[in-house]
């Protein structure tokens, strides 16, 4: 039985249930702000999920080389390896406000101690990954196929540029997220991401701070969850407020399963803003040529479960049409997972944000300018690092597919 809690606090209590399910139980009286998802509000019934766990005890469960390293380091011990066994082994340590414990446990976070500058100046090998995922596995609650770990810098304790607020030195939880990937199958993935990111940032969204390492092989991203008093913001992807596993992720449309599903759960007074914002992400995946734009690759962030819900910083932006030249759209749009027309996503901003044509159009034209402004950078960044040269021409060439087709034949 694993107990679990939420913002520090008991809410409640998870067991196996049946042959392959579970069942979540909140404490008696507990307050209506321990609820562990904006999706499972307190009540007296159970939680019950026929197969596997519910949703949001599922979300950041590692997939990939990570949970198969996991499971080869645990299985023996427990007998068996399955999502129950997997969270209490990872449960300490979470994106969001959940954590996990022993139902005799107390919660304790210690996440290891890593330089964040020592991993952006070393260069990749095997054995800085196998170090990394030897030492940070068991503190890893994130989500996704590519392994990602989650570490705690001492510097992130230090004063800021920008105030003199700083993390509290007690806090004992992860700072930030590193994300390697498998070099042979996905050659240049880090830069990838990296120029993404920049491409949303410059167009205006929110994106956490991250820092490309110098020889382009990992990827490290400030916690967009963690707040300078060492509390949480509760954080759910779409899968969570679809009601759908991890294995389900790619099942769903961009128009019901992502923005109509925004409007059911944003109730803040920037509602508007947040879902034009979300309408920009979604037609940046499109021209960006991201066919991973899936249902976990997009959230939601709140400071209270019962309070203003708004639309998450960006994470996980690739152009994966650069190593699969025939990759399609990870969600349908307009019933079909080809690559949408200007004429498509007009629309699709018309109807599903109410703004008007020129609106749309501004919107459309600031992506467009985005990655105008940092197919610049691309270009320097390919004459310093001929490494990239391949992967960094196929990007921008898709882009220039993605504005052709996606942004001016309107």
């Amino acid at each position: 039985m694993i107990k679990v809690w939420t913002d520090g606090t008991e809410a409640g209590l998870l067991d196996r249930s049946g042959e392959r399910g579970s069942t979540f139980l909140y404490l008696p009286e507990i307050d209506a702000a321990r609820a562990v998802s904006i999706t499972m509000p307190v009540r007296l019934a159970s939680w019950d999920a026929r197969f596997g766990v519910a949703p949001i005890f599922e979300m950041n469960l590692p997939e990939g080389a990570l949970r198969e390293r996991l499971r080869l380091a645990f299985a023996k011990a427990t007998g068996s390896f399955d999502d129950f066994d997997l969270i209490s082994i990872i449960g300490r340590s979470q994106m969001g406000r959940n954590r996990y414990t022993g139902q005799k446990e107390q919660l304790e976070e210690d996440v290891p101690f890593q330089s964040v500058d020592e991993i952006l100046a070393k260069r990749r090998d095997g054995e800085l990954f196998r170090y990394l995922i030897d030492k940070f596995a068991s503190f890893s609650g994130i989500s996704g196929v590519q392994p990602k770990f989650l570490l705690r810098d001492e510097r992130a304790f230090e004063s800021t540029n920008m105030s003199d607020v700083r993390l509290s030195q007690s806090y004992r939880g992860a700072t930030h997220i590193v994300k390697f990937w498998e070099a042979n199958e996905y050659p240049q993935l880090a830069a990838n991401e990296y120029f993404c990111l920049k491409v949303a940032q410059t167009c205006g969204l929110e994106v956490p701070r991250y820092q490309l390492a110098e020889d382009g092989g990992a990827l490290v991203l400030d916690r967009f969850d963690l707040r300078l008093d060492g509390s949480y913001r509760g954080f759910e992807d779409f899968c969570v407020l679809n009601a759908k596993r991890t294995d389900q992720k790619y099942s769903g449309s961009y128009e019901t399963s992502i923005l109509k599903r925004f409007e059911q759960f944003a109730n803040s007074t920037n509602v508007h803003e947040d879902l034009e914002g979300l309408f920009s992400l979604i037609a940046l995946n499109c021209v960006l040529r991201n066919g991973d734009a899936h249902l976990k690759n997009f959230g939601m962030v709140y400071d209270d479960v019962l309070g203003e819900a708004r639309l998450a910083p960006v994470y996980d932006l690739v152009t994966t049409t650069a190593y699969l030249p025939k990759d399609g759209m990870a969600l349908t749009l307009n019933g079909t997972t080809r690559w949408p027309t200007a004429k498509e996503l007009q629309r699709l901003g018309e109807t599903r944000t109410g703004d008007t044509p020129s609106r749309v159009r501004q919107i459309l034209e600031r992506i467009a300018d985005a990655i105008s402004i940092t197919s610049a950078e691309v270009h320097t960044y390919i004459k310093e690092h001929p490494e990239f040269a391949e992967i960094g021409v196929r990007m921008l060439a898709e882009w220039e597919r993605g504005i052709a087709l996606s942004l001016r034949n309107a």
